[in-house]
């Protein structure tokens, strides 16, 4: 938890005001709480930041993988509609709202087996299924497995899935989902019925 702290210098004096809540609010003795947003790029930042792109957001990936794998739905009630998830630190409590999903695939790694999440490479890692692969026909953006205390789904980012989309086959027309996708010479008939059991805060 200590390093936690360090990671972001002088975090306590950050007390910027959203509509809402105030950064480093302290509800109750010992609790402090922080908000976060995490765009559909992965990108992790402060959620009442103005500017949100590459130089606002968090680039340690120390840091990123201490708060990623501590990621997990907001079961305290506490701003659960507009931050459904939540980062604990010991007595800190780091709120979560995303554009899509918390957990995003930003890279396949050289192996051609491994899918990176939110850009922290080697750190935090899960085995790429090349059959699971899902399109959304409602928005066109293509999600992979996660871990069940994410809701067993994670968002794939646009560049990545512009470059995984020239391998899918559409035998049912491109007015339909894919049905194949062709992954280091082999053709796989895709699975989407994991899908109807992920849990996520909108429809796909």
């Amino acid at each position: 938890m200590l390093w936690f702290r360090q990671v972001i210098p002088r975090r306590s004096q950050i007390i910027r005001k959203c509509s809402s809540y105030v950064q480093g609010q302290s509800p109750q003795k010992g609790i402090r709480e922080y908000f976060y947003f995490i765009d559909h790029e992965g990108r992790l930042y402060l959620d009442d930041a103005r500017m949100k792109n590459f130089t606002s957001c968090f680039k340690d990936k120390k840091f990123l993988h201490f708060f990623f794998t501590r990621v997990k739905f907001n079961d305290i009630t506490r701003y659960a509609e507009t931050f459904p998830y939540l980062s604990p630190c010991g007595r800190e409590r780091n709120f979560i709202r995303c554009d899509d999903l918390p957990i995003v695939y930003t890279h396949v790694l050289d192996d051609g087996k491994t899918l990176s999440c939110n850009h922290i490479g080697e750190l935090l890692t899960v085995p790429f299924q090349p059959d699971k692969i899902f399109m959304s026909p409602a928005s066109g953006r293509v999600y992979h497995p996660a871990d069940e205390k994410y809701g067993a789904i994670g968002l794939i980012r646009s560049k990545l899935a512009i470059e995984l989309s020239r391998n899918f086959d559409f035998l049912d027309g491109e007015a339909h989902p894919p049905t194949h996708f062709t992954w280091n010479g082999e053709k796989h008939l895709l699975n989407r019925q994991w899908v109807t059991t992920a849990i996520t805060q909108k429809p796909l």
